[in-house]
């Protein structure tokens, strides 16, 4: 029998990792690539490292031969690109490492996906990407065909992405499909982003830093939901074509954290310390992104089915059990304050 062999790019991070567990439940093999950054961990596939469907191999998508060999070894149904360096803060302080890997990287993937996709015609690119790249949506929700109006290094190296691989579909004809999703939230999710930082300064009895006044809108999805979506999108979506994903959940930061910390009530003694802190603002922070996903909805028949109480209740919950993740990471660096115009 022909292995139904997939590539995921980035697998060691939080959605990649996420997207490979269920990749494997449908009894996908998968080859897991990640040239292993900060944000890699080992810890995201300790349930699955010895399934015998999988498989990780150390690669920077900037190796160009070492890409092409991978690829052309296993020649995937499909390579879901979620290698990318994520976290606007880190953007503001150090925009280089941003433009090789988010750029640079995907310019190599596109180049040796040109040359395998020749041979391999049912071969299929999925390039994954964000809401940021619409900038600041103060009304209404942005489809697909909405201008890309990036605010940060982190976005306008995404958009950058988005662009060459549209432009790679358009003048090359490689089979590729991008999406563009919004703040996903879930299991191993690094702590340098709100939610999991928020949980662990909730069990380690710390203040709860919270940019400006709170009041940055965010559209919410958990990460299986977007998992899934991805997969369909694979089986169904159509080659060229951006598909935006999102749960039409709007939250500010302030409600996120009340609700957060409602929760945690719940199931945990709080103390005394874990109170809300306003901290400086981020500089060129958004104040909303929204997303219209009715394509998806009409085209893929996909629809996100976890609520935001259940998400977050689980969310909390894993990384409670899960306390040796935070262990697993330089916690300080993680938790500490960057992205201050200097």
């Amino acid at each position: 029998m022909v292995k139904k062999r997939i590539i995921v790019t980035g697998g060691l991070g939080f959605i990649g990792s996420n997207l490979i567990h269920l990749l494997l439940k449908k009894k996908f093999q998968v080859i897991n690539i990640d040239k292993i950054s900060y944000s890699s961990n080992f810890y995201n596939t300790k349930e699955y490292k010895n399934n015998k469907n999988y498989r990780f191999i150390k690669c920077d998508l900037n190796n160009k031969n070492k890409l092409q060999k991978i690829i052309d070894k296993f020649k995937p149904l499909a390579i879901f690109n979620l290698a990318a360096e994520t976290h606007v803060d880190r953007s503001i302080d150090g925009p280089e490492n941003f433009i090789k890997s988010n750029i640079l990287g995907v310019f190599t993937l596109l180049e040796v996906f040109k040359k395998f996709s020749k041979k391999n015609s049912k071969s299929k690119l999925i390039h994954i990407s964000t809401d940021e790249v619409y900038g600041d949506i103060l009304k209404g929700r942005s489809v697909e065909d909405y201008p890309y109006k990036p605010s940060s290094p982190y976005a306008a190296s995404k958009a950058s992405s988005d662009h060459l691989v549209y432009s790679y579909v358009r003048t090359y004809k490689i089979p590729a499909i991008i999406t563009n999703c919004s703040n996903n939230y879930g299991p191993k999710q690094h702590p340098e982003k709100l939610l999991p930082k928020l949980i662990y300064n909730i069990i380690n009895n710390k203040n709860l830093p919270i940019y400006g006044k709170g009041l940055n809108s965010r559209e919410w999805i958990y990460v299986t939901d977007h998992c899934e979506a991805l997969i369909k999108i694979f089986q169904k979506g159509k080659i060229g074509n951006f598909y935006n994903i999102g749960s039409n959940i709007n939250k500010t930061n302030m409600e996120m954290t009340k609700s957060l910390l409602k929760i945690a009530k719940k199931i945990i003694k709080i103390g005394k310390n874990v109170k809300i802190k306003f901290v400086k603002d981020r500089p060129g922070h958004d104040v909303r992104y929204a997303l219209n996903s009715k394509k998806i909805i009409k085209e893929i028949k996909w629809k996100p089915k976890i609520s935001l109480s259940n998400g977050m209740n689980l969310t909390f919950k894993w990384y409670l059990n899960n306390q040796k993740y935070f262990s697993s990471i330089k916690i300080k660096e993680a938790t500490k304050r960057i992205g201050l115009r200097k």
